[in-house]
């Protein structure tokens, strides 16, 4: 058989492999979330859930059955949002780790979050863990955890920005979640390449200004109490802010850390002078990469000095700067650990001090993606 032949059977194949992968990604809803929980599980070593099925993995143990809510943490710490609401500085993160993409380890993990005194849950449509979440709200709930005190943040992701898209998908969160209202939206990223959403001829700006208006409008009827937006930088806040109507940008979650660039640190300190609170995600390092804080030798002398862990004294940096962290984790003794960042702090000349890391050599060898210039 010639050569032309073989590739031409080559390429034949992998046109039907890709056909096949596509035809099984549109039977998802969200699909692109496909894409996070096969690889995230894949790249620790599990197989996926959404392949093998959930409830296979080990991960998140089972709470006990007689185990009653302890009390929120002393000293708890919030930021302050439109409308009086309130939102907690040490939250969890449900996202890119095999615990956050089985349905059984994510019911337990919230269930174990909020019975240790936790209040903050950050998840995604994208995610595509809505329903097991709001099992295990509902979980805390039956065992006497309050909604009312229950801080829950979800994001709507580029492919369904859109003026009537953001109106229709929107709402069906809060069936999937099981909850009469979210507290908080985001808008997840400025842009994704090749998107495909309702906005039509508008432009990138265009688009995410109809989708603000549509969820400043959702935000009137009550579906969310507030809303904000995540990966954005300064110009394009500027951008959310030229929206007649529009409701006040109540949060912007970004990668934030000791060790990322200057522009990170220059879009949160505009958040803090235009009363934008902060969320930050990996708030121990960067993507895939935080093990590398713990090579820092001014980490590793503050964690002796307190008598807490490194990822604790990074923890305590971002929340004492006045953002929220959301750390992922299945583990209850890590939550606890996470929740443990109210009970001491850091001193003013330390703070001042970790101000180098930013221009460490670890700073220099960790992933970071800046989602504002896609």
């Amino acid at each position: 058989m010639s050569f032309a032949k073989i590739l031409g059977r080559i390429i034949t194949a992998l046109v039907l492999l890709a056909a096949i992968f596509l035809g099984w990604l549109r039977t998802f809803k969200p699909a692109y979330g496909v894409i996070f929980a096969t690889i995230s599980p894949l790249l620790e070593g599990y197989a996926p859930p959404l392949i093998v099925g959930h409830g296979k993995m080990k991960g998140t143990p089972p709470v006990p059955d007689d185990m009653m809510p302890s009390p929120r943490p002393e000293n708890e710490l919030f930021a302050n949002l439109p409308g009086g609401y309130q939102l907690p500085l040490s939250g969890i993160g449900m996202c890119c780790r095999h615990t956050a993409y089985d349905d059984v380890l994510v019911r337990r993990t919230i269930l174990w979050y909020l019975l240790q005194g936790g209040r903050h849950i950050d998840t995604a449509h994208v995610y595509r863990n809505h329903k097991a979440i709001g099992l295990g709200i509902k979980d805390a709930i039956d065992r006497g955890v309050p909604r009312s005190e229950i801080f829950l943040v979800t994001k709507l992701f580029p492919p369904y920005y859109g003026y009537q898209s953001t109106l229709a998908l929107v709402p069906t969160f809060l069936d999937e979640l099981g909850v009469d209202y979210i507290d908080l939206v985001l808008m997840h990223a400025p842009k994704m390449p090749l998107a495909l959403n309702d906005c039509g001829a508008l432009s990138d700006k265009e688009c995410r200004q109809t989708t603000w208006k549509a969820l400043s409008e959702l935000k009137e009827k009550g579906v969310m109490r507030n809303i904000g937006v995540s990966n954005f930088d300064k110009k394009l806040l500027e951008e959310i802010k030229e929206v007649k109507g529009g409701a006040p940008i109540a949060n912007l979650q970004m990668q934030y850390n000791a060790f990322v660039p200057p522009k990170q640190h220059d879009t949160f300190n505009y958040c803090m002078a235009n009363d934008i609170s902060v969320t930050a995600y990996y708030p121990v390092g960067g993507v895939l990469d935080k093990e590398k804080a713990n090579n820092s030798t001014l980490i590793a002398e503050l964690s002796s000095k307190y008598g807490k862990s490194t990822y604790q004294i990074l923890l305590r940096y971002v929340v004492q700067k006045g953002a929220a962290v959301i750390p992922g984790t299945g583990n209850p003794s890590h939550m606890k650990d996470n929740l443990d960042v109210y009970s001491w702090s850091l001193s003013d000349e330390d703070m001042d001090r970790m101000i180098v890391l930013r221009n460490s050599e670890e700073a220099k060898k960790m992933i970071y993606f800046d989602m504002s210039e896609l």
